[in-house]
């Protein structure tokens, strides 16, 4: 059986590195908010590009916090509007619904999966104040058009960066002359990161992170994630309590350093998978990005995304020829009953997505030869 993913087996990939550092932390004898997480931290904003990062419990967390501080800060309040796409996994909406925010759905680019920004205008309202993109399946979702509009109707633009770690565009701002290198998570005002095990850059439990250049933004959200205090026993917010933990920190640390390696194999099996399946019914994932002056979007490839008008069935002919697929995934968002004010809207674009779906083997460990015979089952089918 080609597994689907195999986290035992990314995880000694970073042995005996890994053991040591969660031994460093066992021994210090300090668990919480310590130098580990600080080290993490700086490394990690460093790497985005991005002047600050705060560690958070998990990748909600982050976004909740961002629109909690921009909320706290009077940049938004309660009943405000956040764009954000219909075709994501549900933990955008749930950010935005928590902060009794109103998100505001937005169908994808077909070719993408990503948030169709030519379609974001006409949702604008009085009461819009934030976009959320979110690059999906590990494809940066951006363009100068986004800008323009943001910057038209002074809007902020948040990533959720939760599947992208470690992705880059050549960049060119509104302003600037030359273009450059830019991460995803450095891109927006501000930036949420999950490090769910899962993930191209995966903690051994939950983890996250916000990543902004906003000096008070990063102050408030630090705050809030540390139950509202800056000064032990004094809180100036309602906040929660969402904290990056000291092992957690410590094993990022260790896999950061070759989390652009990693990300380069997961590249070399895409395009392995690019070039080889050639099953009439088989649509391949698109990589152009929809600005052509950022036609060198570089994607993680987080998820190897293919689409069938025969998914389910193909699916079964995979696990009968041991491999093991996923869906990412099957029921949208507004058909979820989290969200029963939203079952009688259609998305017909996010919906037909939903139902032809299907995400294939891809990892920083997985073999060519495992790939050859991916290839091999889905061509024959």
């Amino acid at each position: 059986m080609v597994k689907f993913l195999d986290i035992q087996k990314i995880t000694s990939s970073f042995e005996p590195e890994l053991s040591d550092a969660v031994k460093r932390v066992i021994d210090s004898g300090w668990y919480l908010q310590g130098d580990a997480v600080s080290q993490f931290e700086n490394e990690y904003a460093q790497y985005i590009g991005a002047v600050n990062c705060i560690g958070t419990a998990n990748g909600l967390d982050a976004l909740r916090l961002i629109l909690k501080a921009y909320i706290q800060m009077g940049v938004m309040k309660e009943g405000d509007e956040v764009i954000v796409p219909a075709n994501t996994y549900i933990a955008s909406m749930l950010a935005i619904s928590d902060n009794n925010l109103t998100p505001i759905l937005v169908e994808p680019d077909i070719n993408t999966y990503n948030l169709d920004v030519n379609l974001i205008e006409k949702s604008i309202t009085s009461k819009t104040k934030a976009i959320m993109v979110v690059h999906l399946y590990g494809q940066v979702c951006w363009s100068k058009e986004l800008e323009e509009l943001a910057k038209k109707h002074n809007l902020k633009i948040i990533e959720d960066n939760a599947q992208a770690a470690g992705a880059q565009i050549t960049y060119s701002s509104l302003s600037a002359l030359h273009s450059r290198l830019v991460r995803s998570g450095a891109l927006g005002d501000a930036a949420g990161h999950s490090f769910y095990p899962g993930k191209n850059l995966g903690a051994l439990g939950d983890g996250g992170a916000v990543t902004t250049s906003d000096d008070e933004l990063a102050h408030t959200i630090r705050a809030l994630a540390n139950y509202g205090s800056t000064k032990k026993y004094v809180n100036d917010y309602k906040g929660l309590n969402s904290r990056l933990d000291e092992i957690q920190a410590a094993v990022l640390s260790v896999k950061l350093r070759k989390l652009d390696a990693d990300n380069q194999h997961r590249r070399e099996i895409a395009n392995y998978y690019l070039q080889n399946i050639k099953h009439p019914d088989v649509i391949l994932p698109n990589i152009n990005s929809q600005d052509s002056s950022l036609s060198d979007i570089n994607c993680v490839w987080h998820l190897f995304v293919i689409r069938h008008p025969d998914r389910d069935r193909l699916q079964r002919y995979m696990t009968e020829n041991g491999i093991q697929t996923l869906i990412h995934y099957p029921i949208p968002p507004h058909k979820q009953g989290a969200y029963k004010e939203w079952i009688s809207l259609s998305y017909p674009i996010t919906e037909m997505i939903h139902q032809n779906v299907l995400s294939l083997p891809i990892s920083q460990v997985m073999s060519m030869e495992e790939a050859q015979q991916i290839v091999e089952v889905i061509n024959s089918f």
